[in-house]
């Protein structure tokens, strides 16, 4: 009996003979949309969108229009900037600022500098200091106001009574034209201070101690240690303290609405505080839109003029 002939099985290529071409794989997470993340950062972007992008965008429409908050606003073009600048008060406004920077900002430089070079040596309560020196900064500015009309008052302040004691007559701190600024920049820098002594004592201790103990054996003092060495490494942090300082200096408002409101005849108002009345005192909202415009743009070039002169030296 013939032998049975098994049939063979076709071959891959046989049964297959055009696979075509090779479609690649998919992966597995692309095209997936993480809502997840998206919600988390909502929490962020959409308050800051609406509390603060979005007022800029809108203060800048109001800035060209007459709006008194009831009815409409009316476009009138450049006139409130006119009025801005042809108006006596927001120069006097400004000018106050510029004073106001010229006390406070060499004012808390130097002292947190130099309260940061004391606690950095590490004396008998350094400790202790810390805590002192930064303390006032997370006080209220309300709070710090009415301290110091009470420290600064004509006739039952601590300062005055002090004065007294070494023969020199009451200053009228908070109520004459001519002391009002220095009166408010007193309080302005004792509140201020521990920020920039905070941040110059962080860059106190990334110095190098070898360089400090190197210069010291080589017969360097400690002027010239500080002049040489520390001041050189530290250049960054001052010129960030400095702009920093100047920014807040322009924008100084609860001190002055505290302690003068301004006054007296305007000797000490500022220009936050003169959009704070022609907005809520006198509903001129399109003058103040219009004046914050022009205190942004006095910002931007100080910012830009400060980073230019202090930068740091390649």
């Amino acid at each position: 009996m013939p032998r049975s002939v098994m049939p063979q099985m076709p071959s891959l290529d046989q049964r297959n003979p055009d696979p075509g071409p090779a479609r690649p794989a998919r992966p597995a997470d692309h095209g997936r949309i993480e809502w997840v993340g998206y919600v988390f950062v909502a929490f962020f972007t959409v308050p800051f969108f609406l509390f603060n992008i979005l007022p800029v965008l809108f203060g800048g429409y109001v800035a060209f229009t007459e709006w008194s908050i009831v009815g409409a606003p009316r476009w009138v073009g450049l006139q409130n900037f006119r009025t801005a600048f042809s108006d006596i008060w927001v120069r006097n406004a400004f000018v106050n600022a510029l004073f106001y920077g010229l006390i406070i900002v060499p004012g808390v430089s130097c002292l947190g500098l130099t309260a940061a070079l004391f606690v950095n040596r590490r004396w008998p309560l350094s400790s202790l200091a810390r805590t002192l020196i930064f303390a006032p900064y997370v006080v209220s500015a309300t709070v710090i106001g009415l301290i110091w009309v009470w420290l600064l008052d004509t006739q039952f302040g601590l300062i005055n009574h002090y004065l007294g004691l070494v023969g020199i007559g009451p200053v009228e701190w908070l109520t004459s034209t001519g002391w009002s600024i220095v009166g408010v920049s007193i309080a302005s820098i004792w509140w201020d201070m521990g920020l920039a002594f905070i941040l110059f004592l962080a860059a106190l201790q990334d110095i190098p101690r070898d360089m400090i103990e190197a210069a010291s054996v080589d017969g360097a003092g400690p002027l010239r240690r500080l002049w040489f060495i520390v001041l050189p490494m530290m250049r960054p942090v001052i010129s960030m303290v400095v702009t920093l300082q100047m920014i807040s200096t322009l924008r100084i408002f609860s001190q002055v609405y505290v302690m003068t409101n301004g006054g007296p005849a305007g000797s000490s108002d500022s220009p936050i505080n003169y959009i704070y009345k022609a907005a809520i005192v006198r509903h001129e909202f399109g003058l103040a839109s219009a004046v914050a415009i022009i205190l942004f743009a006095v910002i931007i070039a100080v910012t830009v003029g400060l980073r230019f002169l202090v930068r740091e030296r390649a």
